[in-house]
């Protein structure tokens, strides 16, 4: 564990192609672990990163370490419900295994103390993730979605050759 100093910082317009290659970058890493290779293109896709990024009350934040660029978030802010959605979670891969994706995660809490539930999704073999959004941060799974149970919430096809993961919820009070 380290004792950098975790911070957010709201990405500059001007950033947001960095920011998207760094996500595709360690995202890419567990789609080739699975799967051998990458589907045709990113994963996500470059539309759909857009679409997240630019999605209405998205906010795309660098996370910061010591000052230091080492990944960043894509949260959903509802002011008026507090029903919030963490889309995109990254840390460049070189950072990983090093406490930041919690100490981030934390920052993420502080920044917005309003929420009253967290949710967000992850594919099935991301066991990484499995065990850092239940084990880390306090997520509960709240759904497992498949062929036979879609998920709603999903504003399109997945880049994925499979379509399956959880839907996880952190209640705040």
């Amino acid at each position: 564990m380290t004792n950098q100093t975790v911070t957010l910082a709201v990405a500059h317009p001007d950033d947001l192609q960095d920011f998207k290659r760094e996500l595709q970058e360690a995202f890419a890493v567990a789609v080739i672990d699975r799967y051998g290779a990458l589907p045709d293109g990113p994963v996500p896709s470059d539309e759909d990163l857009d679409q997240s990024i630019h999605a209405p009350r998205a906010v795309a934040l660098h996370i910061l370490s010591d000052g230091e660029k080492v990944g960043g978030v894509v949260v959903t802010i509802n002011d008026e419900t507090h029903h919030n959605t963490l889309d995109l979670f990254f840390l460049k891969i070189r950072e990983h295994g090093q406490g930041l994706g919690h100490k981030a995660w934390l920052a993420i809490e502080t920044r917005y103390p309003k929420t009253i539930t967290w949710q967000t999704h992850t594919p099935y073999f991301e066991k990484r993730n499995i065990h850092f959004y239940v084990n880390k941060c306090g997520f509960k799974i709240v759904a497992f979605h498949h062929a036979k149970f879609p998920d709603s919430q999903r504003p399109g096809p997945s880049d994925l050759p499979d379509d399956e993961g959880f839907l996880f919820e952190k209640v705040m009070r």
